[in-house]
């Protein structure tokens, strides 16, 4: 093999890889997090959860987060709040992590907003 296209294949190599990288890199973002409002008859607070976390409760939607509230007496969720970003824009954003027990006076509802929510930091856990 010549010196020039031993270089050549290294380079294409080289350029595959790095595009192989670019184009799998997305597949390794955060899952998406849906918003939820968690309303007690003193306070109303919305958690966030994860696709993943939605997966293991039956119905993946409001009712079936609280049909597993039921079920298990309370559960570990993460709180979200309005902040603001660096560049100033409104953001919903994880504040901490929460644990919810189960009430009579309980609802579990969707939680829409046209603010961009961020995902959850693994690390805070």
């Amino acid at each position: 093999m010549s010196p020039i296209s031993g270089k050549l294949l290294f380079g294409l190599g080289l350029a595959g890889a790095i595009m192989a990288g670019a184009v799998s890199g997305p597949a390794f973002a955060a899952d998406k997090i849906s918003l939820f409002k968690v309303i007690t008859a003193k306070d109303e607070i919305v958690i966030g959860m994860t696709d993943a976390d939605l997966a293991e409760i039956d119905g993946q939607n409001a009712g079936g987060i609280a049909k597993m509230l039921v079920a298990k007496g309370s559960m570990s969720v993460w709180q979200y709040a309005v902040h603001k970003s660096a560049s100033g824009d409104l953001e919903q954003a994880p504040l901490h992590k929460i644990g919810l027990i189960a009430s009579d006076s309980l609802r579990v509802e969707p939680y829409p907003t046209p603010l961009k929510v961020l995902p959850i930091d693994e690390g805070k856990k």
